[in-house]
């Protein structure tokens, strides 16, 4: 299993998605975070396993939240582009790419 890795505009959208989710109701925060991390480890199992939106690169919804899990399997870990919200701008973390 690859260990998982987040770009620092991926861990800044986590903080924030978690930070806004735990605004609206307490403890939402924290289902957010178990979520997505049930979906990093799902990723680091089975990185073959989701859609692909290119060449090398992926996405994997989270099954409670509109989010999904961009990434790209890399030969020593699975680094994470974005965690983004599915309905807001979704091509733009495409920039990310060659970071």
């Amino acid at each position: 299993m690859k260990p998982v890795s987040l770009l620092a505009p991926a861990q800044r959208e986590l903080d924030e998605a978690i930070s806004y989710y735990e605004a609206q109701v307490a403890g939402l925060g924290d289902a957010f975070l178990l979520e997505t991390l049930r979906v990093f480890d799902l990723i680091a199992r089975y990185p073959d396993a989701w859609h692909p939106l290119g060449a090398e690169i992926r996405r994997c919804r989270l099954s409670r939240f509109p989010y999904g899990v961009i990434y790209a399997p890399e030969p020593e870990a699975i680094v994470v582009l974005a965690v983004m919200h599915l309905h807001r701008k979704p091509e733009y973390w495409r920039d990310r790419v060659n970071c």
